[in-house]
């Protein structure tokens, strides 16, 4: 199956106006389980705490 990387981008972050955290991650690309964007908790430094990041394109 197709790997597709994909870069996870903090919304939490984003929406206070600090710096933004970002990841890179895989997934499947025809995974019937994802259609739409992932999203995933990870941590932001610059906030110190696990945040929601979502997917980015």
């Amino acid at each position: 199956m197709a790997r597709d990387f994909i870069i996870l981008e903090c919304t939490e972050a984003k929406a206070e106006g600090k710096p933004v955290s970002r990841y890179i991650s895989k997934r499947n690309k025809k995974s019937l389980n994802t259609p739409n964007r992932l999203e995933k908790k990870k941590y932001n430094p610059n906030l110190k705490r696990r945040t929601l990041h979502r997917e980015i394109k």
